[in-house]
């Protein structure tokens, strides 16, 4: 069930990239609908809520079967949360250079065109990548349902001019 389920992620990933390319940075659209926003906003927060280790705020935000898939493999909520509180991972800094939104009813895609900088098993990494993020609405509050981050093959961008979160 879990490969079935990262299959079709992988599968709704390739297709939204070609059709969300044009809402990154190159763009010349710049109409971002509120609800399109708020997305972006919670996402936003997501990185600071990771940063800050706020497994509390994190538990409430991730769905119960939300799935999460690393450079190292996929796990579950449950392990997401406890490898961001005990350390393992803790994210620093997410400079985002790019992110397109897709609403589709109650389902929502972001990509984002990140750096992360991260401590993984005690050594700092900066690593380029495409984040996709599914968002679920439910009770009228947009809700993780999956984060997956694929390798990106360009140069580290980071900087302190960067928009970071």
């Amino acid at each position: 069930m879990k490969k079935a389920i990262i299959a079709i992620l992988l599968w709704v990933t390739s297709v939204q990239l070609s059709h969300a390319q044009a809402k990154l940075p190159n763009s010349t659209s710049t109409t971002v609908t509120k609800e399109e926003q708020e997305l972006l906003d919670l996402s936003k927060a997501k990185w600071q809520w990771m940063a800050n280790k706020s497994t509390d705020t994190l538990n409430g935000f991730f769905k119960e079967n939300c799935v999460f898939v690393h450079m190292g493999g996929s796990w579950g909520k449950t392990q997401e949360l406890n490898t961001i509180k005990n350390g393992f991972i803790c994210y620093k800094k997410a400079a985002v250079y790019g992110a397109s939104v897709n609403i589709f009813g109650n389902t929502a895609i972001l990509l984002n065109d990140i750096d992360l900088l991260a401590v993984v098993g005690g050594n700092e990494v900066t690593h380029a990548f495409m984040v996709t993020e599914v968002y679920l609405k439910e009770d009228g509050k947009w809700k993780m349902g999956s984060l997956t981050f694929s390798t990106l093959l360009r140069p580290v961008k980071m900087n302190n001019n960067s928009q970071q979160h």
